[in-house]
């Protein structure tokens, strides 16, 4: 598995609107990306990806800002890594269910999805809250 900086910068981006409007407070884009060290415009349109996979809701205005649409129980580090990034496991650039080998490597697909079985457990057992109190799950 790799992590890019996109997966990276949008886990630390929800973890600080959880922290921070975990009571339904606004979290404004620039004070995210100054708190996270996130270049803001890379930033916007990683929150843009996650406002469309239905995790963050935004508001508009001078007071406007971003919250979660879920509480941070509700969320994994699954359901943002595949909000901006897709699958969580890519052979050659392809999802791991669609890496196909034949003859002697036949065995390769097997050994893909096992790992990307392993990841998905950990990381669709591990919340933001699980991260907030330092206490992530694996099953």
């Amino acid at each position: 598995m790799f992590v890019s900086a996109r997966s990276d910068y949008a886990l630390r981006a929800m973890l600080a609107v959880a922290a921070s409007g975990g009571g339904g407070e606004l979290v404004k884009a620039a004070s995210l990306a100054e708190a996270q060290d996130i270049p803001l415009s890379f930033l916007q349109g990683i929150l843009l990806d996650l406002r469309r996979a239905g995790l963050l809701h935004s508001h508009r205005g001078a007071d406007g800002g971003y919250v979660l649409t879920r509480p941070a129980d509700e969320i994994t580090v699954g359901d943002v890594l595949r909000a901006v990034g897709g699958s969580l496991t890519t052979v050659r650039g392809l999802p791991a269910e669609r890496a196909g080998y034949h003859g002697v490597a036949a065995g390769l697909t097997d050994v893909w999805l096992a790992v990307h079985g392993a990841i998905a457990t950990v990381v669709d057992s591990t919340t933001l809250a699980n991260l907030l109190t330092h206490a992530p799950t694996t099953s």
